[in-house]
């Protein structure tokens, strides 16, 4: 038999700088999470797991913490969403897949549509299409007839990094039936990925067998599948060698070996080894079986029959019916270390017992009760994973990672992401608490599982959430609790579901800091602005509970009124002042002083309190015009300071359109206002947008 492997195969440039740069964040930083699996190769991902790096979800993204992006790249909302929580992004993304990025960046931004080809489903795409807003993804050329470019001039051609190169081939030629304009094609297909294609397509020409190493989800490791499969008749896909009966592969003359770009050298190596040395490895091994089935009838790990031949305060020796007799020690009678082997045997109990090893040095066999004892429970466990039961764990401790935790005497673990749905900053409050949970992972011959808390929690989530969504109406007023806050808005548990009260809706005024208007743990009333059941979202409003500054202002001020204020804003033509009420008047340059005033900031400075006459409410428009000079000596104005407070229009509500003698206005009307009116009226409609 001749093991042939592919000239290209393995780990990329990509890949390995991703995995150098995981486990060197995992040796640095503390609380360090991975946004997915890193690459798909369980061995990877479970190496990574076993230096304390919890796997998270999109759905649930911690704060403060040191969070690794995928190799495959991800979302730049994502990203910055991870940022603005206050982490430590360690960004893998392969530098190929990062230059996609910015081809679409710079296509969108001269107006010119992104076309992608590759699966719309994949992190790469998703990742890559987050960059445009003018982007197409189509999976082939059928595909692309459907796209509505026919009017654009230009348009871009790039594609997912694994995809092979006659893919692309076919959705150019089908765009440039159904377009009349430039395709920019950009090569962005992996140079590593497309030698590993071709490399695999030259071997599988030449053998009677392949083996596709790498992960079940890895899209490069599929194509390769794909490739070899229409060479090569044999084919197979595996994660490591040891998924294979390698007997069966005797009858072939040449096998070819290759792997995917996520494939560490090692699983390449030992399947390489193990198909080499197959034939001497099953020889060995039958020769071993022969030798020891010669002389022995019971195995290690076997529960066999004994009867109890004597016990001691420290041991108990066992007939097993082998050549040698068996010894219990006094630690490996009971999980209790007080106990007493004269306290559970006499001589001629018939027991079973569990065999540790052959030979403890002095010709006898080590045994054990209690691994029987706990073997069975361990049965007991298996039974109730396979069903879905669920059990009761009593947490230990606080461990790197997660916590553990005892369950009918077996030692279990709950990683810290499944803990609870929400981020559970501080573990140990779970210590000595009592959990109900589900067994998600089961390994009996390792003796370990993992248990989750989170999925229940879900379970319980969902059920709740069916039952405020189906009793929830936009528009009514509700109570809540605030859960936490983020920099866009604060969360509120309205009934077991949580809304959001993004920042634009906390206050009428602008808001810096959620944290400004509410803290976590306190009671709010809130109205309802839209319920999205599918995407699991409820929009909630603050601020519709207090009255509008507006309203505030027109029931308690008129025309002529005195007033209290700070500057919140200076410009060239005014400055902007915030009244008592909430809302921001002008005072125009004009209405300053009764002295020329150049600049507003001569005279004026942000956060200044200064007092102003309302010499104007336009209701139509929601605008205040004030003036300091109307308070000033001198004038019209000091002759007769409460006139126009008499001949002031109706309020709004009584009156919303008020008209002023033509008179009247034209004689309080300044040079300043006749000059600057037009120009004043731009600017105070532009600066108040502004300031909304």
């Amino acid at each position: 038999m001749e093991i042939l492997l592919s000239e290209c195969y393995g780990f990329c440039g990509g890949v390995k700088r991703a995995v150098e740069s995981a486990f060197q964040a995992a040796q640095t930083y503390d609380h360090v999470k991975i946004l997915g699996e890193l690459v798909h190769n369980a061995r990877v991902n479970e190496d990574l797991r076993a230096k304390g790096v919890e796997l998270i979800d999109e759905a649930h993204l911690p704060e403060n913490a040191t969070v690794i992006t995928r190799s495959h790249g991800t979302t730049k909302a994502l990203k910055e969403e991870l940022s603005a929580k206050g982490n430590r992004v360690v960004d893998t993304t392969c530098p190929f897949v990062s230059r996609i990025y910015t081809i679409v960046e710079e296509n969108n931004a001269k107006g010119i549509p992104v076309v992608i080809v590759g699966d719309k489903d994949h992190p790469e795409v998703k990742g890559i299409a987050s960059y445009g807003d003018e982007v197409y993804i189509v999976a082939d050329a059928d595909e692309a007839d459907a796209l509505p470019l026919s009017e654009k001039d230009q348009i871009a051609l790039v594609s997912q990094t694994t995809n092979p190169n006659k893919l692309v081939d076919s959705v150019e030629e089908r765009l440039k039936g159904v377009f009349t304009g430039e395709i920019l094609r950009y090569n962005t297909i992996c140079k590593a990925t497309n030698d590993r294609q071709d490399a695999c397509r030259m071997l599988a020409t030449h053998v009677d067998c392949m083996l596709v190493i790498g992960g079940k989800n890895s899209a490069n490791t599929k194509k390769l599948v794909k490739i070899a499969s229409e060479h090569c008749d044999n084919v197979y896909h595996i994660q490591t060698i040891n998924q294979l009966d390698l007997r069966p592969f005797k009858k072939f003359n040449k096998i070819g070996i290759t792997a995917g770009a996520s494939t560490p050298d090692s699983v390449i190596k030992e399947a390489v080894s193990r198909m080499d040395n197959m034939n001497r490895d099953e020889m060995n091994n039958e020769m071993m079986e022969a030798i020891e089935n010669s002389f022995t009838r019971v195995r290690r790990g076997e529960i066999v029959d004994g009867e109890v031949l004597y016990v001691t305060d420290d041991e108990v020796m066992v007939n097993i019916g082998y050549r040698a007799d068996g010894i219990i020690s006094r630690d490996e009678l009971s999980n209790d270390p007080n106990v007493k082997p004269s306290e559970i045997f006499n001589q001629g109990d018939q027991i079973q017992v569990y065999v540790m090893k052959m030979d403890d040095g002095d010709g006898n066999v080590v045994l054990s009760f209690k691994r029987v004892e706990n073997m069975k429970v361990w049965d007991e466990m298996e039974e109730k994973f396979e069903n879905g039961e669920t059990v009761t764990a009593h947490v230990t401790n606080v461990v790197k990672g997660g916590l553990t935790c005892d369950v009918d005497g077996l030692n279990g673990f709950i990683p810290a992401s499944h803990v609870s749905v929400r981020f559970q900053r501080d573990l140990s409050k779970y210590v000595d608490e009592d959990l109900e949970c589900e067994i998600i992972d089961f390994d009996k011959g390792r003796r370990k599982f993992v248990l989750s808390r989170k999925n229940i929690e879900s379970k319980e989530i969902e059920e709740k959430r069916k039952e405020v969504y189906s009793t929830l109406q936009e528009g009514e007023f509700i109570e809540g609790t605030v859960q936490r806050l983020t920099n866009f808005g604060a969360f509120v548990d309205v009934g077991g579901v949580d809304g959001l009260i993004h920042i634009s809706e906390l206050s009428w005024n602008r808001v810096k800091h959620p944290s400004d208007v509410v803290s976590p743990g306190e009671k709010v009333k809130v109205l309802v602005l839209k319920i999205d059941e599918e995407k699991n979202r409820i929009a909630l409003g603050l601020k519709q509970t207090t009255q509008k500054p507006w309203d505030t202002f027109v029931e308690t001020v008129q025309v002529g009124d005195d007033v209290k204020g700070t500057v919140v804003n200076i410009l060239d033509f005014g400055a902007f002042v915030r009244l008592e009420s909430g809302v921001d008047g002008l005072l125009h340059v004009s209405q300053i002083s009764r002295q020329h005033v150049e600049k507003p900031s001569d005279v004026l400075e942000i956060g200044q309190e200064i007092d102003v006459r309302v010499t104007d409410i336009n209701f139509e428009d929601k605008k205040i015009s004030l003036s300091m000079k109307a308070l000033q000596p001198g004038g019209e104005d000091e002759q007769a300071p409460r006139e126009r407070k008499k001949e002031q229009k109706p309020r709004r509500r009584e009156q919303p359109q008020v008209e002023a003698k033509p008179e009247e206005e034209s004689f309080s009307m300044a040079i300043g206002d006749l000059i600057n009116f037009d120009q004043l009226e731009t600017v105070d409609a532009e600066e108040s947008q502004d300031e909304e």
